[in-house]
């Protein structure tokens, strides 16, 4: 079944394109130490006399600037393969631990019912009726700025797509068949869940994950370029667009625009491999 999707999937060119680009940056992003001409976060290696090179300048030791350099004197192109490793790190973090908490939270409200889903179902919508963007602003506003702070405020606003997502899935899959068969065996509730809900239950996960990793990204971005994300020590992308914004008018549009490019990147490709693992993994879509 999973070769057949795994074909299936690559039948698209978009989301071929798209995965070849996700998987390029991840490479980029966990390699940079090694590809990079220089590393962006030793504030000792930067010169101030190099501060918005043009891109294709060289300085004084004679370092090419493939991408130019910000008011600071950090190559861009380092700063932006750096960048992306924070941006994925929030962004993949919290969705791997939003999405755990959520599914967790679902399956509970599916299997118990009654008050228990009343109340869990009423929590996450109430978590959905704020923008997503007001409830990160008030926790970090709480919390003040980090990397990990950013995580928890994304997952707090992450969990409950999740949890309304694998609820919905798991009131249809209990009544199935084979789950029918399974209790008829007297199974251990546990492994009711475990072993014959659950995996059943994981291909929407796996979809509104895919896309939640863009929203994450994508939603860290702008709390950084807000000045309330990551420190000025680790820019991300967000933070690195908002270092150039100043400089638009003035001409230097390469602080703001390459950074800027690199994350519409990263997040269609995001959005491409999830709209065909969409495709492929539900049924009622047709190829």
């Amino acid at each position: 079944m999973w070769r057949a999707h795994f074909r299936a999937f690559f039948r698209s060119p978009g989301a071929a394109l798209g995965f070849a680009i996700l998987v390029l940056t991840i490479l980029a992003a966990c390699l940079a130490p090694w590809i990079t001409p220089q590393d962006p976060y030793d504030l000792a290696n930067l010169d101030v006399m190099d501060g918005t090179l043009p891109p294709g300048s060289r300085s004084v030791s004679g370092l090419l600037y493939v991408l130019g350099t910000d008011a600071q004197g950090r190559d861009m192109l380092s700063a932006i393969v750096y960048g992306l490793r924070v941006s994925l790190v929030v962004g993949l973090s919290a969705t791997l631990v939003a999405a755990t908490l959520g599914s967790a939270v679902g399956v509970l409200a599916a299997n118990a019912g009654g008050r228990v889903d009343a109340v869990l179902m009423r929590l996450a919508d109430l978590q959905l009726s704020f923008p997503a963007i007001l409830i990160a602003l008030v926790l970090l506003a709480a919390f003040g700025r980090g990397v990990d702070k950013v995580v928890i405020a994304l997952i707090a606003v992450q969990w409950a797509y999740y949890a309304r997502a694998i609820r919905a899935t798991a009131l249809v899959e209990r009544r199935r068949e084979y789950m029918e068969a399974a209790r008829a065996l007297a199974l251990p509730r546990r492994s009711l869940i475990v072993r014959h809900l659950l995996p059943n239950c994981l291909p929407p996960v796996i979809v509104v994950a895919t896309m939640q990793v863009a929203h994450a990204i994508a939603l860290e971005a702008t709390l950084s370029f807000l000045g309330v994300g990551v420190p000025v020590t680790e820019p991300s992308l967000g933070l690195l667009i908002k270092n150039g914004y100043d400089y638009l008018l003035s001409g230097k549009y390469w602080i703001s625009t390459f950074p800027g490019l690199a994350l519409v990147a990263v997040i269609v490709a995001i959005n491409l491999v999830g709209d065909r693992l969409r495709d492929v993994l539900n049924p009622r879509f047709s190829d």
